[in-house]
């Protein structure tokens, strides 16, 4: 019986963010699955566009890399995402391949990053680890991507569990969703006493919202409009994938799907 696991990102045209985040999320894969083949799929249209044109890179969708595995003689495959929450990107994957499922003897889906009760606990106890430590007169701010899907929830659940781990430093906000930067300005303001303010993305890659609309130098950017409020900025530009603890949530989440 041949196996695959297919590794679904909504991607990036970052070179240096995808190695960093999705392939090292698909190595962790890899090196948990050695009987499988790894294969990649992106979900995003755009972002698959994009590399073909600027860098001659081809990389599948979803349907694309079935369609592949499937005539290439493969009976058995895990799907696992490597989005954050079971939202739009999710569903769209789970629609794309559903057309699929009765193409293979065995089908599954590995959970996106924020599942189950334990996916939060472990999800903050990794970031815990490269946050910098709670100092007085400093706030950590997360930026997530944000949804008008009911999965949006994450966010304040998520910010709830740091409160539980003794972080009520850590105030998070979305670019597209609830709460937004409006929101993150009044939980600066109620912890009281902060000038200082750590940006971070809260995304599995570091790129164009991380780099333009958390980190960037324009005037809309996160960090110049807390830079106009009084507060000196500091942006981490790190993604989820690159935290190795992270990267085990997704992995576990594979090892789920395929028993």
């Amino acid at each position: 019986m041949k196996k695959a696991i297919l590794a679904v990102s909504f991607g990036t045209t970052f070179p240096d963010t995808l190695e960093k985040n999705i392939a090292a999320i698909e190595a962790d894969l890899a090196a948990a699955f050695p009987d499988r083949a790894l294969r990649r799929a992106f979900t995003s249209g755009m972002v698959i566009r994009r590399l073909a044109e600027r860098d001659g890179a081809a990389v599948d969708t979803v349907a694309q890399a079935l369609d592949r595995l499937h005539r290439e003689g493969f009976s058995d495959v895990v799907i696992q995402a490597t989005h954050v929450m079971n939202g739009e990107e999710y569903d769209k994957l789970r629609a794309l391949a559903a057309p699929y499922e009765e193409a293979f003897d065995r089908f599954s889906f590995g959970a996106p990053l924020l599942t189950s009760p334990r996916d939060y606990q472990e999800t903050v106890a990794a970031m815990l680890e490269r946050l910098p430590e709670k100092t007085p007169g400093q706030a950590v701010v997360l930026m997530g991507h944000g949804t008008p899907h009911h999965a949006n929830a994450v966010y304040a659940a998520l910010e709830y569990v740091f409160r539980d781990a003794g972080r009520d430093d850590v105030a998070i906000g979305t670019v597209e969703g609830y709460p937004e930067l409006q929101e993150v300005y009044r939980r600066l303001e109620e912890m009281g006493g902060v000038d200082h303010v750590v940006c971070l993305p809260l995304m599995v890659v570091a790129g164009d919202h991380a780099r333009n609309d958390l980190a960037g130098e324009n005037e809309d950017s996160w960090r110049s409009r807390l830079t106009a409020r009084g507060y000196q900025v500091r942006c981490i530009l790190e993604g989820l994938g690159e935290n190795p603890a992270v990267r085990a949530i997704f992995v576990r989440h594979a090892l789920e799907a395929a028993q």
